[in-house]
């Protein structure tokens, strides 16, 4: 049984053991955004549903978690939004939907400038460094995953409400009632391999061009270093 164990091919499970986390902290935080946004145009459902909480536990969808960790794209399971509550509710529902991927960017420049800056104190070496470092990207890359997947304008992804914004009242309220139909076209696309290539594609093209951030961190921390290494000789020397 020993021998079986050690001839199986453990990396598929270890890459998806390291990217639970990653996924965890891209998806809560998209939802609460939307749901933080949405408060802020008057909208108290999702605080009331307590969606504004970062215990995950109330955002898992666990089928949506494992695409996330396996595929590089997924979903937690949807904010409530009430958008009577909004004074222009096409405008506020394209706001609170735009706050997911928004938030998602912000956390794939924040993550490669943290990769940056791990490598620049580090020089990348240490058992220690290189798992921060890998989750530092895998966090980003996911994190830009979820942003590009969430801008597809198909109900009930954020894209199709800041797209269809722009449609007459009746159009826009007569296309999000057929949110589920569009679902069921994405999984059967996911499962059937057909959207990651254009996905892979256009996630792969813009984090090749947000590679600069990190490069920015690493710089920061060899200024940092030789800094602390100057003072460290003129105390020296002073002594």
């Amino acid at each position: 049984m020993g021998e079986v164990l050690r001839g199986l091919d453990w990396s598929v499970l270890e890459k998806i053991a390291l990217s639970i986390v990653p996924a965890l902290i891209c998806v809560v935080l998209h939802e609460i955004s939307h749901g933080l946004v949405a408060l802020w145009l008057g909208d108290p459902t999702a605080k009331n549903a307590g969606r504004l909480s970062l215990n995950p536990i109330r955002h898992l969808d666990v089928v949506g978690l494992l695409f996330m960790a396996t595929v590089g794209y997924g979903w937690a399971r949807p904010v409530p939004i009430d958008p009577r509550y909004f004074k222009n509710p096409k405008r506020g529902m394209a706001l609170t939907a735009l706050a997911g991927p928004v938030m998602n960017i912000l956390i794939t420049l924040v993550t490669l400038f943290l990769y940056g800056l791990i490598l620049g104190l580090t020089g990348g070496g240490g058992a220690l460094a290189a798992f921060f470092s890998a989750t530092a990207v895998t966090t980003a890359y996911l994190s830009l995953s979820l942003a590009v997947f969430n801008l597809i304008p198909i109900p009930p992804m954020d894209g199709s409400k800041v797209l269809f914004s722009l449609a007459s009242d009746e159009t826009y309220f007569k296309i999000m009632r057929y949110e589920r139909f569009g679902l069921i076209l994405i999984l059967i696309l996911s499962v059937s391999g057909k959207l990651w290539e254009p996905l892979g594609s256009v996630i792969d093209a813009v984090f090749e061009a947000l590679l600069g951030v990190s490069r920015s961190g690493f710089s920061l921390a060899r200024r940092l270093m030789a800094l602390f290494g100057a003072a460290k000789t003129g105390q020296g020397v002073g002594a």
